[in-house]
Formats: C-alpha cells, structure tokens, sequence
C-alpha cells in the first residue's frame, strides 16, 4: 500500500505503474525538465525514463526510487496491522528491549 499525502492527512491510495508513470511525468514537466536531463540527475538511463513514465509494470525498484528522489517525491509505505498483534520492531530503528 502506497500513501500520498495530501494536507496533514495521510490518505490510503494503491497506486498502479501507470499511476506512478503519470506522476513521474507530471512532476518531470512542471519542473521544467527534458526526460534526458531527468536520466541525468538520477543517474538512470533514458530508456528507463521513457517506460517508467509509459507505466511498465516491470521497472526496478531501485532505479524507480532514484528517480523519483531526483524529483523531489516521497512515498511512505506502512506495513500491514494484524488485530491483536503486537510489533515486535520498528522499521528502521533498533528493536528494543521488553522489560
């Protein structure tokens, strides 16, 4: 489940690779940026750019995640709630000790 933020509220929104192309775009031509100079500043290929952008369901991850951090995107990912379950570690911290 990926969120966008909208305001000071966190809004649940599964997004497609269509949808993530979409935004890749949009957020490509309001910066006033070519799809090579985007390649550039995120260290990714043109080829990449333009299937990014055209919603190709297999793009990687991490060269994703590049470009959109060249953009200046977030996203934030929360893990699943089960009821009842208790976590045992927080995400990018140490887990800590129970007494």
């Amino acid at each position: 489940m990926l969120f966008s933020r909208s305001g000071n509220n966190m809004a649940k929104q599964t997004l497609t690779p269509a949808d993530i192309g979409a935004i890749v775009r949009n957020a490509r031509k309001v910066q006033s940026l070519r799809q090579d100079e985007l390649a550039g500043a995120a260290g990714v290929g043109l080829r990449f750019i333009v299937d990014l952008e055209a919603g190709k369901p297999t793009a990687q991850i991490g060269k994703t995640l590049l470009v959109l951090q060249a953009l200046g995107c977030s996203i934030a990912i929360a893990p699943p709630v089960y009821a009842g379950a208790k976590p045992r570690r927080s995400y990018g911290k140490p887990a800590e000790r129970e007494p």
